[in-house]
């Protein structure tokens, strides 16, 4: 099937309420029972069709009352607030999976989800320093994230760590850090200390770029 030519390509961050390493990545069941969280990927590169995307941030936080694949999840979307109407419903069709594989990202999480609240537009902060592990990102008033370098616990040196997934659709590879976030409203928590990735990601019709998709070095020091 022909898909209209599409691309998002840049730094992205994640966290969730599980502890480091997260037990989902090896098909485990979520550390505390339930899976809750935010991200965020910065567009550095993107297009869909004739519609350039490249500056525009998207995030979404998100709860799951169990494992993600046994679905009942909830999700709401923020993109920047300086896109336009074309740009904002260029970005509706990727995150909602349109045009584009049943395998992609998109739709394999789009699948688990319930309950979808109304969009964000806002000044979407955003950082990300994949060689130092840190990131941060924040909706005002709605949802945020820091993270760092997991520590020794004895030294308190970082503790530079990796997740590599040959297979994976969402990431190849990614540096661990410890994340500390927080959500208001319709979907409030508030965690410290962890589960958090940084990584480096290209996404498009067939799902993830790997030729795109840069391997993390660390050198936390």
């Amino acid at each position: 099937m022909a898909y209209i030519d599409w691309k998002i390509k840049g730094p992205k961050i994640t966290s969730c309420s599980c502890d480091y390493g997260c037990p989902c990545e090896f098909n485990g069941r979520p550390t505390h029972g339930i899976c809750e969280g935010l991200e965020a990927h910065k567009i550095e590169e993107g297009w869909f069709g004739d519609v350039r995307l490249d500056g525009l941030i998207i995030a979404a936080r998100f709860r799951w009352p169990g494992a993600v694949h046994e679905g009942g999840g909830m999700v709401q979307g923020a993109i920047s607030e300086h896109a336009s109407e074309e740009q904002r419903e260029a970005l509706f069709q990727i995150l909602d999976g349109k045009e584009q594989e049943p395998t992609t990202i998109f739709n394999i999480y789009g699948s688990t989800i319930e309950t979808e609240f109304d969009p964000v537009f806002a000044d979407i902060e955003f950082a990300c320093d994949l060689e130092k592990g840190t990131g941060r990102f924040s909706v005002p008033g709605v949802m945020e994230m820091e993270m760092e370098p997991i520590r020794n616990p004895v030294t308190g040196a970082p503790h530079p760590a990796k997740i590599i997934l040959p297979e994976g659709f969402e990431f190849r590879e990614a540096d661990m850090a410890s994340a500390t976030f927080s959500g208001q409203g319709d979907i409030a928590f508030e965690r410290k200390g962890t589960y958090g990735a940084l990584t480096y990601v290209a996404y498009g019709p067939h799902g993830l770029i790997e030729s795109e998709s840069s391997p993390v070095l660390s050198s936390a020091a």
